[in-house]
């Protein structure tokens, strides 16, 4: 997967819309930078969290980087804004020393695409950089899941291995407690200012790296704004003279004026999730965020009125007949709409904030006219909305609890550089390879060439992340649109109780709410009603959801919320 051809997913599935923003992320091809930006107790328990004090003496120091300032500052828990064009020659300098002892580090990770041969002028100078000889073991992204459970299960586990957030199911989060790495010694408190970038990684990040009530993994932050956006035409908009909507009502009475099924234009795609953010319903991105504490009493996302509201609202879209019909075929995260959406067949649809940026970039040398923006999240009723945050990291790197001291400093090491901040050299080379040999930069613009597509890519930047950045020196306007509809949705995202914090589930419940989804869509799309979905919740919380209520209600009890 490549930043210009993200998913277009309508709505999401919790697997997809992070695997989206992980791997726009993580993949940087055709020259286009792309940052969208994916436990147990401390008795030793392989299911919990930990957080409150017993957190705060694990966390590492935050210590804000100097070397670069931003165009557009962080806001709102947005990400940082890059605009002005690259200028090789003020690239700063984030790591002036080699702080690698020359030692050797296997790195086991998921990869999509073809994995570069081991001894390319990337890996070279990456090493050269580093001072650390890092030996990779890619693996296909898209069947991790098998790799990793058969290597974490052996005995044999490379020096340092990444796992996104969505490969953490089943017995993997008990294989990270019991076979990585205590970082803590390394990185706690004042002991990461020995890492400057690791230090300026915001420590919601790092909270989310806390398992079995120890430090172990280093994170890929993400900002908690939530990323899929209600993306549109605004060409189109603007020349047909339609007006934004602000409350649900106005989207419906637009969505009808957009439509012509004779002449082929829709109004939008499926905008479930846009729905549950307008009704203010909880997030549904990683299991603990879908519950919050009411009125002293912990609620899951299911169970509120304003979840059926939103999915009886999108219901009533799809029987209007406003929404493509391509989108009625199935599940909507199997639909790939960004073609039908370019050709303006319809004019609004949800997906991850890395499309806005990827679909302009596509459509630049094909169709000049064509011009994309983010809608502003409304209130269901036309009030300001209530949106919930999703977690700040989702992607970890972690280090085998075997490695010697020396190994263990030189993947931190690795992690010092992959981590440095867009605008330094180490950033560049982590993301673009070796100038020259990987990449030119053309008025302002990086631009890889074929070796940078087929050697600069996919592996160091899971490693460890820079605070989440957003740039895009070949669209500078799209990266300014971006962070700034972070901020203005921003002031409206709330914490809910088990925000950031890494929680682990008992594994009796981890097929509890499995269901749900394709329930939704089956709702939204006509197959199923309303109440369905209510004797689904009843079900649910029979079979064990009343009682998961009470294991987090202990959890909570015990160490209290992550949120502020």
């Amino acid at each position: 997967m490549t930043p210009n051809a993200a998913s277009a997913s309508s709505g999401p599935s919790r697997r997809s819309f992070l695997a989206s923003t992980a791997v726009a992320t993580a993949a940087v091809a055709g020259g286009m930078p792309l940052l969208a930006a994916c436990g147990g107790s401390d008795s030793g328990s392989r299911e919990g969290a930990t957080s409150g004090k017993d957190a705060k003496k694990l966390l590492p120091a935050f210590v804000a980087t100097n070397v670069v300032t931003p165009d557009i500052p962080s806001k709102n828990g947005s990400a940082v804004g890059f605009t002005s064009k690259l200028d090789l020659a003020d690239l700063k300098t984030s790591v002036p020393k080699k702080l690698g002892k020359g030692g050797k580090v296997t790195i086991m990770s998921p990869f999509w695409g073809s994995p570069p041969k081991g001894n390319n002028a990337y890996y070279t100078a990456m090493n050269d950089l580093i001072g650390v000889d890092v030996a990779w073991q890619n693996q296909d992204g898209n069947t991790y899941d098998q790799k990793l459970g058969a290597v974490l299960a052996s005995s044999k586990v490379p020096d340092m291995v990444v796992i996104p957030g969505w490969n953490m199911g089943g017995k993997i989060p008990s294989a990270i407690i019991g076979k990585f790495a205590d970082l803590g010694p390394y990185l706690s408190g004042d002991k990461v200012k020995e890492y400057p970038n690791l230090a300026a990684i915001p420590t919601d990040a790092w909270q989310r790296c806390i398992f079995g009530g120890k430090l172990r993994g280093l994170p890929m932050p993400a900002s908690y704004v939530p990323n899929i956006v209600p993306l549109y035409r605004k060409d189109i908009f603007d020349e047909e003279g339609y007006e934004l909507p602000t409350s649900a009502d106005e989207f419906m009475a637009l969505a009808k004026d957009i439509t012509n099924a004779r002449a082929k234009r829709w109004a939008c795609g499926d905008m479930k999730w846009t729905a549950f953010n307008a009704w203010g319903v909880l997030s549904g991105s990683e299991k603990p965020l879908g519950w919050n504490l009411v009125d002293g009493k912990l609620v899951y996302r299911v169970e509120t009125e304003e979840f059926l509201e939103a999915l009886e609202w999108t219901r009533k879209l799809f029987a209007a007949g406003v929404v493509h019909p391509d989108f009625k075929l199935g599940k909507s995260q199997a639909v790939d709409p960004s073609t039908k959406f370019a050709a303006g067949e319809f004019l609004i649809y949800n997906n991850d904030i890395s499309s806005w940026y990827g679909q302009q970039a596509s459509q630049a040398t094909q169709n000049k006219k064509f011009r994309i923006s983010g809608m502003d999240i409304f209130g269901h009723d036309g009030g300001d909305p209530s949106i919930f945050a999703t977690m700040p990291a989702n992607i970890f790197a972690f280090i085998n609890k075997g490695a010697s001291e020396s190994v263990i400093r030189d993947a931190l090491a690795v992690a010092n550089v992959t981590a440095a901040p867009y605008g330094t050299k180490e950033y560049m080379l982590t993301n673009y390879g070796v100038e020259g040999t990987h990449y030119t930069v053309k008025d302002g613009v990086p631009v890889k060439n074929d070796k940078g597509n087929q050697e600069a890519i996919n592996a160091y930047v899971m490693v460890a992340s820079p605070a989440p950045t957003l740039a895009h020196p070949d669209l500078p306007d799209i990266t300014r649109e971006q962070v700034e509809w972070q901020q203005r949705m921003g002031a409206f995202t709330k914490k809910s109780t088990f925000y950031g914090m890494q929680i682990t589930e008992p594994t009796r419940y981890t097929n509890l709410s499995n269901d749900f989804e394709q329930l939704e869509d089956d709702i939204t799309r006509g197959r199923k009603k309303i109440s369905d979905m209510q004797q689904a919740v009843s079900d649910w919380k029979s079979k064990g959801g009343d009682k998961l209520r009470d294991w987090y209600q202990k959890l909570l009890d015990e160490n209290g919320s992550a949120a502020n």
